[in-house]
């Protein structure tokens, strides 16, 4: 991720700070309004779908980090399973299924009323940790969905350490 000096931002919605962001690490991105953004995030895995919604009545940004994994109705128990247990290791954010389209999806929120608008480290560290976080879990969720795998043996598999490459 490529840092910007704070003297190169302008004050303005707070969508413009991650639109510098974005523009920066030369991602895709579709801003149809002042309210939101789309941006196509390449990955290890796989590519993700992160929107960000600004709510000036709520004082807030809204991200969401979506794979393209559904998840069929066969596997939506093991996987909200699993979603609890990743859930209750998350400092930030949380994983969620979208259930009409049984989407898996990183979600958090940064609350801004009376700050002045989010600072570009805020940024690069929510949407880092957000990859971060999408990036060990998205095999979990595979191991689970695709794999037929138990919630507690994904997790497990998630949480090792990886050391050097092979």
């Amino acid at each position: 991720m490529t840092v910007i000096r704070m003297s190169d931002v302008e004050p303005g919605s707070p969508l413009d700070v991650i639109e510098q962001i974005v523009a920066a690490n030369d991602w895709a991105f579709d801003r149809p309004n002042d309210e939101e953004m789309a941006v196509q995030v390449p990955g290890k895995w796989c590519d993700y779908n992160v929107f960000c919604a600004w709510d000036e009545n709520v004082g807030a940004v809204h991200f969401t980090v979506a794979f393209d994994t559904r998840v069929p109705k066969t596997r939506r128990a093991p996987v909200h399973e699993l979603l609890a247990l990743i859930n209750d290791k998350m400092w930030m954010g949380h994983f969620a299924i979208w259930q009409d389209e049984g989407l898996l999806a990183y979600r958090h929120a940064l609350p801004l009323r009376g700050s002045g608008g989010p600072s570009l480290e805020q940024v690069e560290d929510l949407l880092h940790n957000a990859l971060i976080d999408c990036e060990r879990f998205y095999p979990a969720f595979q191991y689970v969905v695709w794999g037929g795998k138990s919630a507690a043996d994904a997790l497990a598999a998630a949480m090792i350490e990886c050391v050097g490459e092979a």
